[in-house]
């Protein structure tokens, strides 16, 4: 009978610590999860950018810092000089860039700030296209390895940049409230002031503004080699600078200091994006409609004549015909490239058109096969939204944020890891969602935004 009570006293007390045990585990398990910290991986707001560079670094238009060569050598020759991918500058991470610009061998960003400091620069610097810039008193810089802020009288600090363009020695900046800001060389009148034949454009201080054209807000400013062309408000084209090509369009071969308006047959349309790179300009109206002016001598602008130089704008709807509502236009050192509403690719002119080897001059305009850009029977709403041009290479982004780039690949600007010119379009590793994409002479520079 003791044993049985014995028994029973042993199973009932393993019972109630069986229990005890599970409350006591379970309340401290409750305990743990309350005290575990959380973790949750960064997300980008939306208008995080990122800025991505690649091509010749020597020039510091990069504006990554190379390493430094052997000890006891002063010389950077040697050392790190050509970036073959794209590389993520560290001046984007720093700053909230909104707008890029590539020059011959300089590049220029702006920022979103409400500081004086709006517009930076870097690289080639010899004719103060990217502002004056002195180490101590009477010895400028003519080269800038790094990003450095250009000085610019604005009127009011709330001015915002909605616009940079550069050529091969000169830059503009477009503001929201006070027109453009032009700098560096005037030789030709590119800066849309007035020719001064002895002017020292080195450690020069000037910045010249414009602040409205024909008592109308400019809305847009582009860049060609030696001249300079603006869009205002109701869509009239004032051009500037160099025109031994015809490229300012105003009706002869002469240099001008003074913007003024474009003749030909763009006079009576509203014109909202003009391009050029070097000394040919193409232009399209609100209806989807090509125009060009400029050198011809490749058939960037075929006339009836054979005119190499054609010295106003002329129309280019029978030329474009069946191709449709364009969307983008782009115009390089012997070529010229235009996407339609459809996203399709059309290319002419002489040079790597991204046709193949055996492709190097089309006298009309040539569809670039749309695989080529990734549409496909897996991937059929692939588009290509925008185009641009270099002197000797060109590029496509399309609706999915990808970068496909070919031509020549003057130092490594293709981003494509080689120094091999490239015959189709092929797509750089851009590590991020590209929205734009400028092309220098040996270097590019992309705007984009995270992946997430």
């Amino acid at each position: 009978m003791n044993t049985l009570r014995t028994l029973l006293y042993l199973r009932s007390f393993r019972v109630i610590h069986r229990s005890s045990y599970a409350t006591t585990k379970k309340k401290i398990h409750d305990d743990s999860e309350e005290d575990l910290p959380i973790f949750q991986y960064p997300l980008s707001k939306s208008s995080d950018k990122r800025v991505y560079v690649w091509g010749l670094a020597e020039t510091g238009a990069l504006g990554i810092h190379l390493p430094r060569s052997k000890r006891g050598k002063k010389s950077y020759k040697n050392a790190f000089s050509l970036a073959w991918h794209p590389i993520r500058s560290s001046f984007g991470e720093r700053f909230d860039v909104t707008e890029i610009a590539c020059g011959y061998g300089f590049t220029v960003a702006s920022i979103k700030t409400n500081e004086q400091h709006k517009v930076f620069g870097t690289g080639i610097n010899t004719d103060s296209q990217i502002g004056y810039h002195a180490p101590r008193i009477g010895h400028p810089l003519e080269m800038l390895l790094s990003p450095a802020p250009i000085y610019i009288p604005y009127k009011s600090l709330e001015s915002k940049i909605i616009g940079l363009s550069a050529g091969r020695a000169h830059t503009a900046v477009l503001t929201d409230t006070e027109g453009v800001y032009t700098l560096g060389n005037n030789a030709y009148g590119q800066c849309g002031r007035k020719i001064n034949k002895n002017e020292e454009y080195k450690g020069s201080m000037v910045a010249h503004r414009i602040s409205t054209l024909g008592k109308e807000v400019i809305i847009n400013v582009c860049c060609g080699q030696d001249h300079t062309l603006f869009i205002t408000e109701s869509g009239k084209v004032y051009a500037c600078g160099w025109g031994a090509d015809g490229q300012t369009g105003l009706g002869n071969y002469e240099n001008q200091s003074v913007p003024a308006p474009v003749k030909g047959d763009i006079t009576s349309e509203k014109i909202v994006k003009v391009a050029s790179t070097v000394d040919c300009v193409l232009a399209l109206n609100d209806k989807g409609e090509l125009f060009g002016w400029g050198n011809s001598e490749y058939g960037q602008v075929p006339m009836t004549t054979n005119q190499q130089q054609v010295n106003m704008s002329y129309a280019l709807v029978n030329f474009t015909k069946g191709i449709g509502k364009i969307k983008d236009i782009a115009a390089g050192g012997s070529f010229c490239l235009i996407v339609n509403e459809q996203g399709d690719v059309f290319v002419w002119g002489y040079g790597l058109l991204g046709l193949g080897p055996n492709v190097q001059h089309a006298a009309k305009p040539k569809l670039i096969p749309a695989p080529l850009f990734g549409r496909n029977e897996f991937n059929p709403e692939c588009v290509v939204d925008k185009v641009a041009c270099g002197i000797g290479h060109l590029a496509a982004i399309t609706n999915n944020g990808d970068l496909y780039m070919w031509g020549r690949n003057r130092h490594g600007c293709l981003g494509l890891g080689h120094s091999k010119d490239q015959n189709f379009p092929l797509r750089v590793a851009v590590g991020a969602h590209v929205l734009k994409v400028v092309c220098g002479v040996d270097h590019t520079i992309v705007l984009s935004k995270p992946f997430i």
